[in-house]
Parts: structure tokens; C-alpha cells; sequence
């Protein structure tokens, strides 16, 4: 106990604690609803296709987050729309920009002068390394998440179950889709400095399917999810610590075992 009230005393400890609070946060309830939509993977298109914008602003010489944050937008706006105007089947288009992302990345990383660790860095990720203002923009993502819950719950909780249904009663079906394409391109860049782009799936999947198991009420879904969240990823930050592992593939590894034990209680359970 006495060696966790030291480790609290460091600052980039308590910003690793906060950041993972926040992103569970955030994943929580994105994650609900991309897991409620059956587009999991859409998760897994916008992150790889930011490597793409990491890579040349990076050979540009600037921030890679800021070319992240471009990229995934423009993805995650593109996927919505080529899937809605262009006829273009939406698992396609996540595979087409998942695929392109990656490939423009590489490219622009073997193009760049020198060796470039600190852009390979971000593949795996490494929360000991948060920020200040880090932290400042995943709370004020989390702020846009829960305020968007709480004045629109209703019109989210159709489009993510019954859009066809939603788009009958006269509800904005589209401008909702593309909001939250946008807000989950953002979540996962800021995601991905805790989490990595490898890892950052997993995050935004796992314990949303995970309070799945025991619940189908949107709402319940996301604070189990978030409770679920919370927990492996703190538990996980700390087995990382003491046993000297890096600490996103720790975090993952715990929410899949937490999984599993939720899995298996069920299964006894019902």
C-alpha cells in the first residue's frame, strides 16, 4: 500500500492513472456503440488509416498527432460516406482506407531522413508518457460523449439499433452517423498514445462486449462497459509496473482475461 502512495507522488504516474480513467471512459461508451451498431471494426479502419496522416506530417515536420487527427476525421467521415452516397459496401470501405493508411504511412516513414522511434512509438503506445495536455483533451472528449448522451440519448439509442426505423420517424440518421464517426476518430487518436494503433481495437471492443454478456440496455451497456474498462485498464497499468512490461499490452491482456471470467460466469450463472 505504502509503495502505491509513492508511485502516486510522481506526476507521470497520476497522468498515467488519470489517462486511463478517461480513455476507459471514453471507450466505454463509444465502444457500446460501435459494439450495438455491429462495427467493430470501424474502430480498427479509422486507427490504421491515421498512421497515414502520422507519417507524412511527420515527414513534414510536424506534430504526428495533428496528421492523425486529419487523416482519422477524413476516414471516418469517408467510410460513412462512401458507404451511404458512393454505393460502396462499409466493410469495403474500412478495408480499403484501413489497408491505404497503412501503406501511405510506410511510405512516408521510409522517405523520411533518419530513424523515426518516436513515430514507431505510437504503434504500441506508452501511457507513461501522457501530458498535460493530453489529459485536457480526453476529458473534454469525454465531456462531448456524456453531454451528447445526455441531450440525445433517445435519437443514439435508435440509429444504433433501428436506423432504417429512425430515418422513417424523421430523426437526423445521418447527421448522428456522421458526428460519431467523427467523435470516434477522435477518441482513437487520443487513444492512441495510451493504447498504440495496434492496440487500440481491443480497447474500444473488449469490455463493451464484455457488459454485453449481462446486459442489452444501451444505457447499462456503457457504464458496465466503462466500470469493466476502468478497472483493467488501472489493474493492468499496475501488474505493468511491478513486473516491468509494457503497459498497453498489459492493459489488453487483463480486459481479455476479464472477459473471459465474465464469459465463464454466465455461463454458470444462466
Amino acid at each position: 500500500m505504502n509503495e502505491i502512495i509513492e508511485l502516486l507522488s510522481f506526476s507521470f504516474f497520476r497522468n498515467a492513472l488519470i489517462a486511463a480513467t478517461l480513455t476507459s471512459l471514453i471507450a466505454g461508451i463509444i465502444g457500446s456503440y460501435i459494439v450495438a451498431r455491429r462495427n467493430v471494426f470501424i474502430s480498427g479502419g479509422i486507427t490504421h488509416a491515421s498512421f497515414g496522416g502520422m507519417g507524412i506530417a511527420y515527414y513534414l515536420g510536424f506534430p504526428p498527432f495533428v496528421g492523425a487527427a486529419i487523416f482519422a476525421v477524413l476516414s471516418a467521415v469517408g467510410i460513412e460516406w462512401s458507404s451511404n452516397k458512393a454505393g460502396i459496401r462499409e466493410d469495403s470501405s474500412i478495408a480499403i482506407l484501413w489497408s491505404l493508411g497503412m501503406a501511405i504511412g510506410i511510405l512516408f516513414v521510409f522517405l523520411t531522413p533518419g530513424y523515426t522511434p518516436n513515430l514507431m512509438g505510437f504503434l504500441f503506445g506508452d501511457i507513461l508518457t501522457v501530458q498535460m495536455l493530453d489529459l485536457i483533451w480526453l476529458a473534454v472528449i469525454s465531456i462531448i460523449c456524456i453531454a451528447l448522451l445526455k441531450f440525445f440519448y433517445p435519437t443514439v439509442l435508435s440509429v444504433a439499433f433501428n436506423s432504417e426505423f429512425a430515418q422513417v420517424s424523421g430523426l437526423p440518421v445521418q447527421a448522428i452517423k456522421y458526428i460519431s464517426a467523427i467523435l470516434v476518430a477522435m477518441a482513437i487518436v487520443l487513444s492512441i498514445k495510451v493504447m498504440g494503433i495496434i492496440l487500440v481495437l481491443s480497447l474500444f471492443t473488449i469490455p463493451a462486449s464484455a457488459a454485453n454478456l449481462f446486459s442489452k440496455d444501451l444505457k447499462k451497456m456503457m457504464i458496465n462497459s466503462v466500470i469493466i474498462s476502468v478497472i483493467g485498464s488501472v489493474s493492468g497499468l499496475l501488474i505493468a509496473y511491478y513486473l516491468d512490461l509494457p503497459s498497453g499490452a498489459t492493459i489488453i491482456f487483463t480486459l481479455t482475461i476479464s472477459y473471459g471470467i465474465l464469459r465463464v460466469v454466465k455461463l454458470f450463472k444462466y
